[in-house]
């Protein structure tokens, strides 16, 4: 008993390390558990992404999907962030919704309408941004995206009314969403 009691002593030492691993790799927000699908390790800079969706959606078929961003070469989220609100303002296909930044923690959070067409459907996408100093160097970026289809007038006035019911709640629940470690090899 005695020569395994250190065994055991050692293995309860491990198993948070154990859990925290696996735990990193799955998001939960709003009710729902986003697991991560693919990773994208740009060539030409070194930004990494991790793409998340929940159990029964993927890159090519999603509703909605969470990204991770790393961005190394970017020090300053507050900077960052408000790059992103000057591209928003300047584009017609994107709709400002709301702005935030946090001095103090370092932290800017946007929210925002994208309208798209893509295989003869238009669709909005909400957004929304949080960005956050990385521990070491750079900016991590953890972004929201929910995908609403429409046709008619009326889905429209419907897309507008929902948005407008969740975009405070959502945005909180990012703000203190705590991002996960970012992957940096490609997946199996």
């Amino acid at each position: 008993m005695r020569k395994l009691l250190p065994l055991l002593f050692s293995l309860l030492l491990f198993i948070p390390l154990i859990v925290q691993n696996v735990s990193a790799e799955n998001v939960h927000f709003n009710d729902f558990i986003y697991t991560l699908k693919s990773t994208d390790l740009s060539k030409r800079s070194e930004v990494i992404k991790n793409e998340y969706f929940t159990a029964n959606e993927s890159k090519n078929f999603w509703t909605s999907s969470i990204d991770i961003l790393y961005y190394p070469e970017q020090n300053n989220p507050l900077k960052f962030a408000s790059e992103l609100d000057s591209k928003i303002e300047k584009k017609e296909n994107l709709l400002l919704l709301k702005f935030i930044q946090n001095k103090k923690r370092n932290i800017a959070v946007i929210s925002y309408l994208e309208n798209i067409i893509q295989n003869d459907k238009t669709y909005f996408i909400y957004n929304i941004c949080k960005y956050e100093k990385h521990p070491k160097r750079g900016t991590l970026v953890l972004k929201f995206s929910k995908k609403y289809v429409f046709n008619t007038k009326e889905e429209i006035t419907k897309i507008a009314q929902d948005v407008k019911s969740i975009n405070d709640d959502y945005m909180e629940q990012m703000i203190i969403l705590q991002i996960p470690q970012i992957v940096d090899k490609e997946l199996p």
